[in-house]
């Protein structure tokens, strides 16, 4: 192994000074700096990519829906205001609930009513630029994070600033609380916080586990537009090829697609269902009027990526899908009817880690905690109803700690999003989409606004009452 380099010391200027300084602006920073600056507090926001919003703008997920209150709630119906919303139904996509390759509506019963709404990414993060602006938020995009400046304490460590990279250079923000939105827990890690690296379920095959620490696999998003969805409809049932396992294998002895391009599900006690696991066949959702839909590309789960904390498997991560992504198209308009005239009209600008660092809180929050119906002083929420995909597809009551958004070891920190005190099961299973983000933003905005006209730390707030 080579050598390290060792850096001459050099002086970082501050160039930016906040009450709140939030890094990332995903759903949930993006949440969060928008309510602090909106309760007073001076807050400036970092971004790596050219608008907020994270894998739902950059990214192109762009899942929408009813709203469930606050900021999340101002969204959709800024959205819907701005006509940048589409609805597919059964009306509009005839034969689409129950159809194999839907992602979302494949377990429908045939003919069965369904709305699916998604927003227009590139719009919508227009929008969600407008709204930071508006409430006075500096919003420093196309800046990556780069570390964290760190003075210890008697007891826990405090952050002072963060060290920055962007178009001047590197440059150090100063701030009196720090929010970690990064989605992958990445200030947390570099401020100190103990944290489980991603990788929970393992394959339990009849072969037994290996011993390989495997996360869920990461995937890119890439829209196709031209798609005569009917016209593929009509083959699935006039050929018998719902899954396209006949061109599939017609592409497969031409050369045209690799053996093992299409890779079935995994199977075990640990691996997660029928979804991410595996490629098995096409995997997409309508987002947008004429024929454009989004579709799924993910990453092989043997190979044990951990994209959020390994430069090397990042890289290959990007550098994989992509070319996955083009083996696809060229297979879709050869072989596939409907596809013909498809074009990919966008690739989302990263690969979304489903399964990063999971920080270590004053409270983790775990399945047990849902399972007991555990109640909390300090509740953040109302007790909740949701889906849980662990264990079988069972609805559960449940409210949330206020100290699963605080850090263990760091006083001025606090956590959203897919970066919260929870176990890999509750956030990946069920606590990862755009509402949930986007309500732990805005409740860690208003802390640490509160916390900021106070003058306290996070950990002293008391929160006596849920905000949602």
């Amino acid at each position: 192994m080579p050598a390290p380099v060792i850096l001459p010391q050099r002086t970082v200027p501050v160039a930016y000074e906040a009450d709140i300084v939030v890094v990332g602006a995903g759903p949930g920073g993006f949440a969060a700096a928008l309510q602090a600056a909106r309760m007073g507090a001076r807050v400036v926001v970092v971004e790596r990519h050219n608008m907020p919003g994270g894998v739902h703008t950059s990214g192109l997920q762009g899942s929408a829906g009813p709203g469930v209150g606050g900021i999340h709630t101002e969204l959709m119906e800024r959205f819907a205001r701005a006509g940048v919303i589409y609805t597919a139904t059964e009306e509009t996509h005839p034969g689409w609930a129950g159809n194999p390759l839907s992602h979302y509506e494949r377990l429908m019963k045939p003919g069965t009513d369904f709305r699916r709404m998604s927003f227009n990414p590139e719009a919508a993060g227009c929008i969600m630029a407008d709204m930071l602006e508006a409430a006075g938020v500096v919003a420093l995009y196309g800046t990556s994070f780069a570390d964290a400046v760190v003075e210890a304490g008697p007891g826990n460590s405090t952050v002072a600033a963060i060290i920055v990279e962007g178009a001047g250079g590197r440059q150090a923000i100063a701030g009196k609380i720090f929010i970690e939105g990064s989605g992958t827990a990445e200030l947390a890690a570099r401020a100190g916080v103990p944290f489980v690296r991603g990788g929970g379920g393992q394959p339990d095959t009849a072969a037994g586990w290996d011993g390989v620490n495997r996360p869920i696999p990461g995937g890119l998003l890439w829209i196709v537009t031209g798609v005569d969805f009917q016209r593929l409809r009509r083959h699935q049932e006039t050929a018998k090829d719902p899954l396209l396992e006949k061109v599939m294998a017609e592409a497969v002895a031409a050369g045209d697609l690799p053996a093992g391009f299409y890779r079935p599900r995994m199977a075990g006690r640990n691996v997660y269902g029928d979804l991410y696991i595996g490629h098995p066949t096409l995997d997409m959702s309508p987002v947008a009027e004429q024929g454009t839909y989004v579709l799924w590309q993910n990453l092989p789960y043997e190979w044990a990526l951990h994209m959020d904390d390994d430069t090397g498997d990042r890289t290959r991560a990007e550098r994989a899908l992509r070319g996955f992504i083009a083996i696809e198209a060229t297979f879709l308009r050869k072989y596939v009817p409907g596809f013909e005239k498809a074009e990919v009209a966008n690739v989302g600008r990263f690969v979304g880690v489903r399964d990063g660092r999971h920080p270590i809180g004053e409270h983790v929050f775990s399945l047990e905690d849902v399972l007991a119906r555990r109640t909390f002083r300090d509740a953040v929420t109302r007790p909740m109803t949701k889906l849980f995909h662990w264990g079988g597809f069972e609805k559960h009551t449940f409210e949330v700690s206020y100290r699963s958004f605080l850090p263990r070891g760091v006083d001025n920190l606090l956590l959203t999003g897919a970066s919260l005190s929870f176990t890999y099961e509750t956030i990946f299973m069920v606590m990862r989409n755009f509402p949930w983000c986007t309500q732990t933003g805005e409740i860690a905005g208003f802390a640490a606004a509160r916390c900021i006209a106070k003058k306290i730390k996070p950990k002293e707030l008391e929160f006596t009452a849920p905000y949602f």
